[in-house]
């Protein structure tokens, strides 16, 4: 298919990639790793350190991560780097699928996936799932496109980046027995009325999806390479043989999702989509009635992929599988905001007219959700209003004002449509929707990443990070410092604590993990859970702190709710720890004992 290119469109590419990475990158190893993040990183540290762990059923993140922490060192940042980077290569993806969707829509597509929320907060983690999106994207990009060893290379990479691998690759295969279901369906119908117009292409037909062949020739090539791949990335090239493994573990543990218990329930999933997502989903619904209206063939199939994903993503009931759902869903955005760009010259001003006055209406209608989210509670109360000389008493009067902004934005694009033109309000209502959704979508990427709001609730990790785990390794360096004169060489002692990200704080120091204490051994730091004695043979003094924050989730009431969409907050039951150090540690308790 022959299509235009635009100006300067490889420069624009590498100006998405900078905006994903810095998206990506700023502040990488501020937060704390969470239980889950730790367990694979302290896997792969346990690699460079010449042991060989168990790994779990994503052997390429861990893999790749050991190098780094081999080469440069084992910080947070570090952490998190391969995802990080890997992550923000997915804006490259739109590029080989744009003789599909054409030029102008992918390198919109691009701008979306550098800004996406999701997409920003799964980059900034430390696990697999990133890995296995961008990776599978990209060997179906250069199956598409005949490269067989590049998309042999990519589909091992895939493989190995862990479970999340197999909802794609689930999604995808679904997705295709829908679309050809459906033609199958159409020929029926056509063949039954025996017209002469059953070889005609159908809406669904020429797909990539339902009957994209790969050359023969090329297939020996393309499972040669994922063969190697599998077998030199699986290992780390034989250093790490347990990788093989480990990667054979990724679809029992996928499948072992469907059943295990889980914090998150179907609406949950779907409220963090509905609320990550707005940009996407508003532009994705104009984009699908179009689509249906004109029977667009890349509508169809998109529609039918986000319809199979989302199913999928809900009902296993893992925030992070929604990543799977975004790829469709801002497809469908790219083609409806490129349309979108196309505005005369001579209807500028009342598009500009439209969107002004929508934007003062949404911006209103968002500075009331704030007002109400302050106290959600408080807000459901009487309110006395004076009207024509007399107190009336109003329940839950700024809901009552929201919805009344709400009705008043549908009356005015109402009154556009009837009184200028169906287009004028459409490209303005368009717009308005797309600046104010699209601010909010900077702000929901900027606290995905956890930079918003210390300790806020964010959905797109199974855990939260440790609230007070920098003030706990302070204290910890202080204590050995001012005890041995080096802040990593006291060894710590942790009874009865279950916590990967506690292991992983205090990793550059000796540590020994027990279940209880021996009491003829007085070891110079120990941490255990809240208690008032350890009932050693030596006086301690204890600090307490607040560890993992879990929300509770039975309960949060409808209007917590509204609290969590501006500020992130959600009732939560705290977990305390305790830290003890042995009172001959401390200055002062060694000056006291040298006194006559």
């Amino acid at each position: 298919m022959n299509f235009h290119s635009l100006k300067n469109e490889g420069w624009l590419y590498w100006l998405a990639f900078l905006i994903a990475l810095g998206f990506r990158l700023i502040q990488l190893g501020a937060s704390p790793l969470t239980d889950s993040e730790a367990t694979l990183a302290l896997q792969a540290l346990h690699i460079t350190q010449g042991g060989a762990p168990l790994l779990g059923p994503q052997p390429g993140y861990v893999l790749l991560t050991g190098i780094f922490f081999a080469i440069i060192n084992n910080a947070n940042f570090i952490a998190r780097f391969v995802p990080a980077i890997v992550g923000s290569m997915l804006v490259f993806a739109p590029y080989f699928f744009r003789e599909k969707i054409k030029p102008r829509p992918a390198l919109i597509l691009a701008f979306l996936f550098a800004i996406d929320p999701g997409l920003v907060a799964l980059s900034r983690q430390a696990s697999g799932t990133m890995l296995a999106v961008v990776f599978l994207l990209f060997a179906w990009a250069m199956w598409r496109n005949q490269r067989a060893i590049p998309a042999g290379i990519f589909a091992g990479l895939a493989l190995l980046s862990g479970p999340s691998v197999w909802a794609g690759l689930l999604a995808i295969g679904l997705t295709r027995l829908f679309l050809q279901g459906m033609e199958a369906d159409r020929r029926s119908q056509i063949a039954d009325r025996e017209l002469p117009s059953a070889d005609r292409e159908s809406p669904i037909s020429n797909s990539v999806v339902t009957n994209y062949q790969f050359p023969p020739i090329q297939l020996r090539p393309a499972l040669l390479s994922l063969l190697v791949t599998l077998l030199l990335g699986g290992t780390l090239f034989f250093l790490s043989p347990n990788g093989l493994s480990a990667w054979l573990s990724a679809l029992p543990a996928y499948l072992k999702g469907w059943t295990s218990l889980s914090s998150m329930t179907p609406g949950r999933v779907l409220l963090a989509f509905i609320a990550y997502e707005p940009l996407g989903i508003f532009l994705a619904i104009l984009s699908l009635i179009r689509g249906y209206r004109t029977k667009s063939r890349r509508i169809i199939r998109l529609s039918v992929w986000l319809g199979v994903t989302l199913l999928l993503a809900v009902f296993y009931r893992q925030t992070s599988e929604l990543v799977w759902v975004i790829i469709p869903l801002l497809t469908l955005a790219a083609l409806e905001l490129s349309r979108a760009l196309n505005i005369f010259a001579e209807e500028r001003v009342e598009v500009g007219v439209v969107v002004l006055a929508l934007m003062i209406l949404l911006v209103y209608i968002w500075f009331d959700v704030s007002k109400i989210a302050l106290d959600p509670q408080s807000q459901l109360g009487a309110t006395t209003l004076p009207l024509f000389g007399r107190n009336i008493q109003i329940s839950a009067a700024p809901y009552i004002v929201l919805l009344g902004a709400f009705l008043i934005i549908i009356l005015c694009i109402s009154f556009v449509a009837f009184g200028w033109s169906t287009r004028t309000a459409w490209l303005g209502t368009t717009w308005a929707f797309v600046i104010f959704s699209g601010v909010y979508t900077l702000a929901s990427a900027w606290g995905a990443s956890g930079l918003r709001a210390q300790n806020g609730i964010e959905f797109w990790t199974p855990d939260q990070p440790p609230a007070q785990a920098d003030i706990l390794l302070s204290t910890v360096n202080d204590i050995s410092e001012f005890s041995v004169g080096h802040a990593q060489a006291q060894p710590v002692t942790v009874m009865g604590i279950n916590s990967p990200a506690l292991e992983w704080v205090l990793r550059n120091r000796p540590v020994e993990i027990v279940s209880t204490l021996d009491s003829q051994v007085a070891p110079p730091i120990v941490i255990t859970p809240m208690m008032n004695d350890l009932g050693l043979p030596a006086a301690y003094r204890g600090q307490d702190f607040t560890w993992r924050q879990t929300p509770q989730w039975q309960a949060i009431k409808a209007p917590d709710w509204i609290r969590w969409l501006v500020f992130r907050q959600l009732p939560r039951e705290n977990e305390t720890i305790v830290l003890w150090a042995r009172d001959d540690l401390f200055p002062d308790a060694r000056e006291a004992s040298q006194q006559p």
